[in-house]
């Protein structure tokens, strides 16, 4: 039998769990190869055959997504299937353009298909748009939960940016293990706030693997979202995260749309940060597209291990990487921090950029006055180090969530930002939270 071929467009995350749960085995196609976008130093890799499957003897090629058309000429492809997140509905019909104009099938791979089912019970926080405060809302969960006597373990979004062979499965319980999968600073973004609270977090590339894993150690199982894509576990209860600070984009980015519509709760947080009025519009147009949801409100607090310290200050601010690139926000808590606690001046970077992040300040020039925490590779760190040690401030007020100061070591003063959600009066979210748990039999 003839195999059609294939080609996944991905960003090393989607991408090889879609290969994985539709392809790998499936003797009908034949995938020709993955592009990649978003994140750097992806392309140019293989996809190992150790993870591949008889299938793939050899691997997959990863390509970067400039190659695009050039690979379905080649390799006369059938289709392209699309597989990462968080673009625009624009953006992503002109990438089907460019598929369709060659004569290939462009297609998109829904939740039924692409969805594993667990054995207990699955809490999934997902969000409409990068940056809307997933990871809050999820340490927020797992809280809760260990107070009930109930043992959460978080399954994270994938981010497999280093050997692919050794990353099929990644369990983190101490800060140790950060340092033995060599995570980036986008990684440890993630995973460090939650070891800090004591929750075991997994990730990796073979999610059949991983959820076995975090069914041997946890109660309740919480689906960590990454970007604004939808989860790869079933849910049984499925939360979605709004942003009012970008009001209309949880209806105009793929698949953010998806995961709006599908949710049995939908959190607007940041409410602390625009007026009432904003909140308002984001919960009606909300309830025009969702009108089953259970809408709840969340403030995203700012707090700072050193406010005293701010006062008068000329300060570099360096925000969470992914918000503020392909999630579109000019800025972060790092900002806003500045602006609440007095700081003198806030001193913009690009003029002292170096390396990849001139790049990085072209790719995104929305981005404020600004640096993102970018880290996908040890250059890519001594970058970051050497372009905060350019510029000329007082110190380095750092609302990415790691703890930079240990990672890129700057030889100035580093202030922390963090931020934590606050329920409103009742905690509506806790009460969701405990009936679920009810419901499950895990409480009486």
């Amino acid at each position: 039998m003839k195999r059609e071929k294939v080609i996944i467009m991905g960003a090393a995350g989607r991408d090889f769990h879609n290969f994985n749960v539709c392809f790998k085995n499936d003797s009908r196609y034949q995938v020709v190869a993955f592009t990649a976008t978003q994140i750097p130093y992806i392309a140019g890799r293989r996809y190992p055959a150790v993870l591949a499957g008889n299938l793939y003897p050899r691997g997959i090629p990863i390509h970067d997504e400039a190659e695009l058309e050039k690979l379905l000429d080649k390799y006369r492809i059938n289709q392209v299937v699309f597989a990462y997140s968080d673009i625009g509905y624009n953006e992503i019909m002109h990438k089907a353009s460019r598929v369709l104009a060659r004569g290939a099938d462009f297609r998109l791979i829904g939740p039924d298909a692409a969805m594993l089912k667990s054995g207990k019970p699955v809490i999934s926080v997902c969000a409409v748009r990068t940056g809307c405060g997933k990871s809050q809302i999820s340490r927020y969960i797992a809280a809760v939960l260990r107070g009930k006597g109930i043992t959460p373990v978080v399954v994270r979004h994938p981010m497999p940016y280093g050997d692919l062979a050794k990353q099929a499965v990644e369990r983190f319980s101490h800060f140790e293990d950060l340092s033995l999968y060599h995570c980036t600073i986008e990684e440890r973004e993630e995973y460090e706030p939650l070891l800090r609270q004591g929750t075991v977090v997994y990730a990796g590339i073979d999610y059949e693997r991983i959820l076995l894993a975090a069914e041997g150690e946890g109660d309740v199982i919480i689906w960590d979202g990454g970007n604004n894509d939808f989860p790869f576990f079933r849910p049984d209860l499925e939360i979605t995260v709004a942003d009012p600070l970008r009001s209309g984009d949880e209806t105009a980015y793929f698949p953010g749309e998806v995961n709006l519509r599908r949710a049995a709760v939908v959190i607007v947080n940041k409410i602390n940060a625009v007026d009432a009025e904003t909140v308002r519009r984001l919960e009606k147009a909300v309830a025009a597209v969702n009108d089953q949801a259970q809408i709840v409100r969340t403030a995203s607090e700012i707090t700072v291990e050193c406010a005293d310290d701010i006062r008068g200050k000329r300060v570099l601010v360096v925000e969470d990487g992914p918000s503020v690139t392909h999630g579109n926000l000019p800025s972060g808590a790092g900002l806003a921090a500045a602006a609440q606690f007095g700081a003198a001046e806030v001193i913009d970077p690009r003029p002292f950029a170096s390396g990849s992040l001139l790049d990085t300040f072209r790719s995104y020039p929305h981005i404020g006055p600004v640096l993102p925490a970018m880290g996908y590779s040890d250059r890519q760190r001594e970058e970051l180090r050497m372009t905060i040690e350019a510029v000329p401030s007082d110190m380095v007020l750092s609302a990415t969530p790691i703890d930079l100061a240990s990672v890129v070591r700057p030889t100035k003063p580093v202030c922390r930002v963090f931020y934590e959600i606050r329920e409103e009066k009742g905690e509506p979210l806790k009460s969701i939270i405990s009936s679920f748990l009810t419901k499950k039999g895990l409480l009486p």
